[in-house]
């Protein structure tokens, strides 16, 4: 499920999309649930009031939009679940001109001051997700240098993805990562992580995790300055 959303969304605001649908804005938020094997994907998606010379018109991209989301979605998901259910926009409503349709100038909700709160939004994942752990920073528009916060809630992720691929018969990952003051952020205060199992115990990977965590701490001024030019994502 956290595949498809963090998927769909990628499409949604690539090039080649926004190139077929100019109207559609890049604030996109997508909410998934599964439910047995079908799942219930919620688009809230802008679009730019100057692609858009109608009601009429704007209903009409939105069938469009969300026709092409179908469309990619059964190419690439149709084998993972039964039905795959979308809706878009769902607070429209006909009739009621530019108070019933998700239309703005920038293609954001910003328009309407909607920006929400520090901290609310995606994770460094990429995502929300409810359901697993997460730490409470928001890692966007912090000092990439000194501010522990942004850099572990990144470093932990790729941590995390690089135990995920570099050590055999896993199937989660979770790494944590605390900071104390006044010791420096490669020697912090603890530095764990949590592995499930396909086979074996984990007393057959402890050594190769342990040597990831500690190749990734003793990187971690490159990472710091790769963070700093933009090389890791921060949703």
């Amino acid at each position: 499920t956290e595949r498809v959303i963090k998927e769909l969304e990628q499409y949604l605001n690539s090039t080649e999309f926004k190139g077929e649908f100019p109207a559609s804005g890049e604030d996109i938020k997508i909410m998934g649930m599964r439910e047995g094997a079908e799942i219930h994907i919620t688009i809230a998606m802008a679009f730019l009031d100057r692609f858009v010379d109608s009601e009429r018109e704007y209903f009409r991209l939105k069938n469009e939009v969300k026709q092409a989301a179908d469309e990619w979605l059964s190419e690439n998901f149709s084998g993972d679940f039964d039905d795959i259910y979308t809706y878009i926009n769902t607070l429209d409503k006909p009739g009621r001109g530019v108070n019933g349709v998700y239309l703005t100038v920038t293609g954001t909700c910003a328009d309407g001051a909607d920006c929400g709160q520090v901290g609310r939004g995606n994770k460094v994942n990429g995502l929300i997700c409810l359901s697993r752990p997460q730490g409470a920073e928001a890692a966007a528009g912090k000092n990439p240098v000194s501010h522990v916060g942004k850099i572990y809630s990144v470093l932990a992720f790729r941590m995390a993805n690089e135990i995920f691929g570099n050590v055999s018969d896993l199937m989660e990952v979770y790494v944590w990562l605390l900071s104390q003051i006044g010791r420096p952020i490669d020697h912090p205060k603890m530095a764990a992580a949590q592995v499930i199992m396909k086979n074996g115990s984990i007393e057959d990977v402890r050594r190769e995790v342990k040597e990831v965590i500690d190749r990734e701490l003793e990187n971690i001024n490159k990472f710091c300055m790769e963070l700093a030019e933009g090389k890791h994502m921060v949703a």
